[in-house]
């Protein structure tokens, strides 16, 4: 459930953080959390919010450093593993988003996820990006968005997917650059962890590849996936 209290140890594992990095966030009082008596409590549903966030604002060597402790940590995969790949399709892209507002692109993304076959219920999609939207924008930097519901239940989603949208007009979507938006990244896991992997992993291939501009360039879904596909790779650690 959202609302899951969690202990010190737990918040950190969930985080891929060591306890002392959580314990010391929580006494400056830079991450949500309760004192119940002598012990620190993390509410699930506020620590996803603010993990979220988080990982969107990383660059760099932070957020490589995070993208390399929680594939280690909390895969099943193999470090290597194209995660993003792998939860994504040629049929889940869209280079002809229609849409010409923040609203109407939320609803064009739905969509597409429609088309995954995994959503059960569109609507609830949609409102659930729509009040993840309205704590804070997905935008990031370079012109894109990784949409993704405010909280990740099994109920939601059939299977874990990934969905790009690209909006032929870019639309003011609150990235903390000021600029505008229209590549669009729908993020719809079932699990928490894999969520956050999966986040951290296209704010790297956003960050560190070309990514962006081979999807602006692409004609139609085969090669927007194909964009992804080797942009991952790309990135992922070669055998010895």
């Amino acid at each position: 459930m959202p609302h899951t209290v969690m202990s010190l140890e737990e918040a950190a594992e969930y985080l891929h953080l060591d306890v002392s990095d959580v314990r010391a966030l929580a006494v400056r009082a830079e991450i949500p959390c309760e004192q119940q008596g002598e012990r620190l409590v993390f509410r699930r549903g506020r620590l996803e919010t603010w993990a979220g966030q988080r990982i969107l604002g990383l660059r760099g060597k932070h957020l490589a450093d995070y993208h390399s402790r929680g594939i280690a940590r909390h895969h099943d995969l193999s470090p290597a593993a194209p995660v993003v790949t792998e939860l994504s399709d040629p049929e889940f892209m869209e280079p002809a988003l229609q849409g010409r507002s923040k609203a109407a692109v939320l609803r064009a993304m739905t969509g597409v996820a429609e088309h995954t076959g995994y959503l059960y219920d569109p609507d609830d999609l949609l409102e659930s990006l729509r009040q993840r939207e309205e704590l804070c924008s997905t935008g990031i930097e370079g012109g894109a968005a990784v949409l993704h519901p405010r909280h990740h239940d099994p109920y939601m989603f059939e299977d874990s997917f990934v969905c790009i949208g690209r909006s032929p007009s870019p639309i003011p979507f609150g990235a903390p650059d000021g600029g505008k938006t229209d590549i669009l990244f729908l993020v719809c896991c079932q699990d928490d962890r894999i969520h956050l992997r999966v986040l951290a992993r296209l704010c790297l291939l956003s960050h560190t590849t070309m990514l962006l501009t081979r999807l602006r360039a692409a004609t139609n879904g085969r090669e927007m996936f194909e964009a992804l596909r080797e942009a991952e790779i790309s990135i992922l650690p070669r055998p010895n």
